[in-house]
Formats: C-alpha cells, structure tokens, sequence
C-alpha cells in the first residue's frame, strides 16, 4: 500500500463519532480537498450493514483479556483494572519495550468530506438513514515507520475512534503484522470529556512502555512516557515520522524510558 489513502464507508448519524471524539482530534482540513489528482484508486470491499448498536466486531488480538466498562467521569484517576488489556508477550517480543501508537493525526487523517480520490472500503455492523464515505489520508513515511518499530518494539495501535472504523483502516495500514494488539475506544477511560488511554490498565510494567499520540488528553495520566507528535492533516511534505526513527532506535536500547523522555521534554 503506498502513500495513498484510504476511504471507509460507514452509515452513521452522527459521523464524528466513530473517529477520536478527543475536542483537538475532530477538527477536519480543508486543503485536502484540493488534492484530488494526487490519490490513486486502490480496491473496493462490501460488507452486509447490521446494527450499529450491536457489539464491536472481534479484533486480530483474540487473546485480548476481557475488561470491566470503562470508568465514568469521577474527577480522579481509575485505579488498574484485575485484568488487563493485552495478553502475555509473545516470544518474539521478549525484552522488547512496549510502543502505544495512536492512529487519527498520528498516523492518518481521517475527514467526512468528499473530494479525494482513495481507496474504498465499507464497514459493516452500522445502521443508520445516511451513508457516509470516510477519506482517510496516509501520513507521509507511515510504513517505514511502522516497519522499523516493528522490529525495535512490542507494537499496539490504541485509539479513541470505535474499531467499526478503526479497525479496517489498521487492517490496510499494517501490512506486515506490526500491531500484536489493536484496542480501540471501549479500552479507554472517559475523564473529564476525554477518552484516556491508561497505561497502566495494559499489563506492562510502565518503566518500559511509551505512547506515540499528537493528542496530550490522550496520556494524561502518564505524560511521563510520551513521545508527543504534531498532529497532521494533509501536509504531504511532512517527515516527523521519519525524523523520529532514530530516536527511537536509541531508546529501544535503554534500561528505563524516563531519562530519556525527560530529556525529549526538556528540549
């Protein structure tokens, strides 16, 4: 898959509510509109539309322990669940650190509006009075980011939109099996007007985890282990994903992450 994007048909009332519903993440680019000779038509999937009320469709990580709700609102932070979010490491990432990855202005961008010519994929499981096409734009260097941090880290992509959209989009993007584990909105915890991706409910000691988001609500609990990143639209010029791989390989190398996120902050 190259440098193109991606459309994903969903039917939904409220379109803004299956992408990240974090207030800095719904905001949608106008100049991507423009671009419509620059994207290539790449394939068409169909799928039955059912009831959008129903339960999220199962996700690649099938030994993903099973969660309470996610805590409500209550002004503090949730303790850590019994069960956690990802299962055992795999073998093949035994002394690996854990990288969180956001998906929306991390990875890709994702915009309700028409004008861009991407490849098409349907979501199923939704019910609604409209169908909407979601065009979701690859940031550039995606994949050699993502193939470099497959080799250096235990790799989850962990995102407030719902899998309904998020999870089809991941399938096209990860082409070489980088994510050992996809948790979507559910895996959340809603504080303060905020989907938050507690770290601690992961089941991975926090010494050795680092979360990659452009939004800080989303780590607000562990800003410590952030690697911060500058949200991204439609700007095909932009190279941060690039620039960030050395870094990373350095401090796949260390001990702990949080001299080195320390430091990265400092700057």
């Amino acid at each position: 898959m190259d440098n193109t994007s991606i459309i994903t048909q969903v039917t939904n009332p409220k379109e803004e509510e299956i992408l990240s519903s974090n207030p800095e993440k719904v905001s949608l680019s106008s100049s991507s509109l423009k671009k419509k000779s620059r994207r290539s038509l790449f394939s068409s999937f169909f799928c039955c539309l059912r009831n959008y009320e129903a339960d999220p469709p199962a996700t690649t990580n099938n030994n993903t322990s099973p969660l309470p709700p996610p805590v409500e609102e209550n002004g503090a932070p949730p303790k850590p669940p019994e069960k956690y979010l990802l299962s055992e490491v795999n073998i093949n990432d035994y002394g690996k650190k854990c990288v969180v990855i956001d998906l929306d202005e991390t990875l890709v961008h994702s915009s309700f509006k028409v004008g861009v010519s991407v490849t098409l994929i349907s979501l199923s499981e939704l019910r609604c009075v409209s169908v909407f096409q979601v065009y979701v734009l690859k940031r550039p260097f995606v994949d050699e980011f993502l193939q470099k941090m497959g080799e250096l880290f235990e790799c989850v992509l962990f995102t407030a939109s719902l899998a309904k959209y998020a999870d089809p989009v991941a399938d096209l993007l990860d082409q070489w099996g980088v994510f050992r584990a996809r948790l979507f909105r559910e895996s959340c915890v809603f504080h303060r007007g905020n989907y938050v991706k507690d770290l601690s409910r992961l089941g991975r000691e926090l010494h050795n985890v680092i979360i990659v988001d452009n939004s800080p609500a989303s780590y607000i609990f562990h800003p410590e282990n952030a690697v911060p990143v500058q949200s991204w639209f439609d700007d095909m010029n932009d190279t941060e994903l690039l620039d960030l791989l050395p870094f990373f390989e350095g401090l796949s190398k260390e001990e702990d992450v949080y001299g080195v996120l320390q430091n990265l902050r400092a700057r």
